[in-house]
């Protein structure tokens, strides 16, 4: 998939801008750098003392981050790696505390389009869902040697399915006569599952969504890693910076609220959302995927 047949849309850019800024001086994390569109706006206002190091575990991610950001005048450092380890190559480049850190959790487009992660079940894809291609364990690999018990239970933790028992049932009685290797495989058996062979988009989320959801967070361990990277930041926050998180269902809010919550009653962090904020209807009708973004700001005391 060629990268610029998929357009990006960076999710409540224009109200992270209203709420954050930064001294031309400043410097930032982008623990998701993606196509560099948030980063592009922060960068704007910086000088050549300003730095953003941008992390991602998609090389895909960097090389377009790279072409989105090469004219800023601000020193700009592209890492392939997790952002689980952001105090490590913070520090590494030579920087202890930053303004502000940011990370959008949203999937981009162009990754889900791309074939050779296997994310979506839009099209017939090879089952692998690793969007680091260094992790060992495919989405593949969980669904056809998992036992049926410790599946349904990974689709009902992570994809909060209320069917995760029958699908798992249903995965485990398919595999048996062939493995399922392919989305388009993946997506009809919880189709089949849930009684619903023929099954598009007649309901608002399609059948296999939170299966789906499921896999890849397990595959990427994602709440694991966000974990790691909400314990590091207030130890790599200047006073008065600023974190911001961008989140796309409820697993991975809830760690991002408790989180910041924990750190406010230690007076650790002032929270500047006691709500997190949404996307106005226009930035949805202009960006459908945007609809279940959250937004959480807090800043460092």
């Amino acid at each position: 998939m060629n990268d610029s047949a998929v357009k990006h849309i960076p999710v409540l850019a224009e109200t992270l801008a209203e709420q954050i800024s930064l001294p031309p001086d400043g410097a930032m994390v982008d623990a998701t750098i993606g196509h560099g569109s948030h980063s592009l706006l922060f960068g704007q206002t910086l000088g050549p003392e300003g730095a953003i190091i941008g992390l991602d575990v998609d090389k895909n991610a960097i090389r377009r981050a790279h072409f989105t950001l090469k004219k800023l005048v601000c020193k700009v450092t592209l890492l392939n790696c997790n952002f689980s380890e952001i105090s490590e190559q913070v520090h590494k480049e030579g920087i202890e505390r930053v303004d502000f850190i940011l990370a959008d959790l949203g999937i981009s487009s162009s990754q889900l389009a791309d074939e050779n992660v296997g994310l979506s079940f839009q099209a017939d894809m090879p089952l692998d869902m690793r969007i680091d291609k260094r992790l060992k364990t495919t989405a593949a690999d969980i669904v056809n040697k998992t036992d049926e018990k410790s599946l349904a239970d990974l689709i009902y933790k992570f994809g909060q399915d209320r069917a995760s028992r029958r699908i798992a049932r249903f995965i485990v009685r398919h595999r048996q006569s062939r493995p399922i290797t392919t989305t388009g495989q993946l997506a009809e058996i919880v189709c089949e599952a849930l009684r619903r062979p023929k099954q598009k988009c007649k309901s608002r989320i399609h059948a296999a969504t939170r299966t789906f959801q499921a896999l890849r967070i397990a595959v990427n361990k994602e709440l694991e890693n966000l974990e790691k990277l909400l314990v590091l930041a207030p130890g790599l926050l200047k006073e008065n910076g600023h974190i911001a998180v961008i989140s796309f269902h409820s697993l991975e809010d809830r760690l991002v609220k408790n989180n910041f919550k924990q750190n406010e009653k230690e007076g650790i962090y002032r929270l500047i959302t006691k709500k997190p904020i949404v996307p106005t209807r226009q930035e949805i009708e202009r960006n459908r995927r945007a609809r279940s973004a959250k937004l959480r700001i807090a800043q460092r005391q």
